[in-house]
């Protein structure tokens, strides 16, 4: 289920001794993030039942449960409604600014791109530096 699809990165982390100790901790961490991307309604869901904006939404879960220092995020509003992909971004920057939590994010949506500190554009196999953080 999604509970434990959300909670897998945090198995895989950590001995499964430990895991057992922390099980609690981790489950509420895991329930915490996916109702931060607004899941928490489908946490008995397989993941075949999840639509494939939702499964984005519990990739994002997943990769940001451990409180990692970078995320690096490929087209994370791609398969997202315009709502939705806001909230994302909205949770990614507050995570930025709260946590400092650095993203390096691949987007082809210049909207997305223009709320980055930093841009970069590859072209022709070359990095540009498009906007640098002030």
């Amino acid at each position: 289920n999604l509970l434990e699809n959300v909670q897998s990165t945090l198995m895989i982390r950590h001995t499964a001794w430990e895991y057992w100790k922390r099980r609690r901790e981790f489950e509420a961490a895991a329930r915490e993030m996916i109702a931060r991307v607004g899941l928490d309604h489908r946490l008995k869901h397989k993941p075949s039942e999840l639509s494939g904006g939702e499964m984005q939404r519990a990739a994002i879960a997943r990769a940001l449960v451990g409180r990692p220092e970078i995320l690096l995020a490929d087209e994370p509003t791609g398969n997202l409604d315009i709502n939705t992909g806001r909230e994302i971004l909205d949770l990614l920057m507050k995570l930025n600014q709260d946590q400092q939590l650095s993203i390096v994010m691949v987007t082809h949506d210049e909207s997305v791109a223009k709320l980055a500190h930093r841009t970069v554009r590859l072209a022709e196999g070359r990095l540009q530096t498009m906007r640098d953080a002030a």
